[in-house]
């Protein structure tokens, strides 16, 4: 048997991948959630096809205010790609090649080159006009294919973790199952409704005009809601943000008497509303992104951001809302906390 173990170890040190490296499944990825680490020369970056990247790659997640992109860029050449630089979870080569042939530049995919769960995409074309051309007709998939990567490894990252006890409140009450990062808690709990605390949050703020940092505390959740499904007029806008509205006032009061958490419908941020499904598409429904308030008295206090998830549970045909939300300081980042909020609603399952 020990003889086997150090074969198996010897056969996995020389099993080299298409770059010439290899890697443990313990290796994980590097870098920050909402970064796609570029790695071409100088000379393309520094070209106009600067801003074909950005427009296409930096997509802002609506309706959130402060922005929130999809995603930043960030530059590396081929002579600084070296060490754990190249562990970063989104990874995107502009490799002109004079050898490429074909009046056709070449768009390539792969997972786990140098880190496990990391992805990695190459455009190949023999000069600069194909490289350019190559990249715009494939730019939207390319996109779709970090998006859906970034926000799945977070998922895949909760479900390695239980939690037992919140598991089986929500099987009980809901029949279904999310994944949750650990140390979620489970803070009220109803008949049709129940609040999850996510573990606290700091990302560094930075102050404009000084030198010095601070940590910004991001707080987040994620409610779970149900009422009878009756016909599919419920799943218009306006009676998803009505029922939402209806059960936030009664479920999810503020510290300070009188206050409730309500939905902002401010005509700049105004719920965004579309058709998605669950992570391997078992199940369909409709997802409703938009910014909360406390409401309730003249002087509205500040919030901050929703992203919910709508479906049918035709086991107990109810109507089920998973709704997180992310309250944080405007001057640090959210993409994180709100890529985890969607990784939960995206991985539920109906048990």
């Amino acid at each position: 048997m020990r003889i086997l173990k150090i074969f198996s170890i010897l056969i996995l040190a020389v099993n080299l991948n298409g770059c010439g490296e290899y890697f443990s499944s313990e290796v994980y990825v590097t870098g920050k959630v909402g970064e796609i680490l570029v790695v071409c020369d100088d000379a393309v970056w520094n070209s106009t096809f600067r801003s074909d990247l950005d427009s296409n790659l930096t997509q802002f997640i609506m309706p959130y205010f402060p922005d929130v992109a999809t995603f930043e860029l960030i530059h590396y050449n081929q002579k600084n790609f070296v060490g754990a630089v190249k562990r970063h979870r989104n990874v995107l080569f502009l490799t002109i090649d004079q050898n490429h042939k074909g009046s056709k530049g070449l768009l390539q995919y792969r997972d786990d080159v140098w880190a496990n769960n990391q992805l990695v995409v190459e455009v190949i074309a023999k000069d600069y006009k194909q490289l350019v051309g190559t990249f715009k007709a494939g730019a939207n998939h390319i996109h779709d294919k970090f998006d859906y990567a970034s926000w799945n490894r977070i998922r895949l990252r909760f479900a390695e973790k239980k939690n037992p006890r919140i598991d089986s409140q929500l099987k009980q009450k809901f029949g279904i199952h999310i994944d949750l990062p650990n140390a979620s808690k489970l803070v009220s709990l109803k008949k049709n409704f129940c609040r999850i605390e996510l573990p606290v949050a700091s990302r560094p703020i930075e102050f404009v005009g000084e030198s010095k940092q601070d940590l910004g505390t991001i707080f987040s959740g994620v409610m779970v809601y149900q009422y009878p499904y009756k016909d599919s007029s419920q799943f218009g806008i306006d009676p998803l943000l009505q029922a939402r509205d209806t059960m936030l006032k009664y479920n999810v009061p503020h510290e300070t008497p009188g206050l409730y958490m309500g939905t902002q419908y401010n005509e700049f941020v105004y719920p965004n509303y579309s058709s998605n499904s669950n992570f391997s598409g078992s199940i369909q429904g409709v997802e409703v992104r938009g910014m909360f308030e406390f409401k309730g008295r003249f002087q509205h206090s500040t919030g901050g951001a929703f992203w919910s998830f709508h479906f049918i549970n035709p086991k107990s045909n109810q109507l089920i809302c998973i709704s997180g939300y992310v309250d944080a300081p405007s001057s640090t980042s959210w993409t994180h906390a709100i890529r985890e909020i969607q990784a939960i609603w995206k991985s539920v399952t109906i048990l």
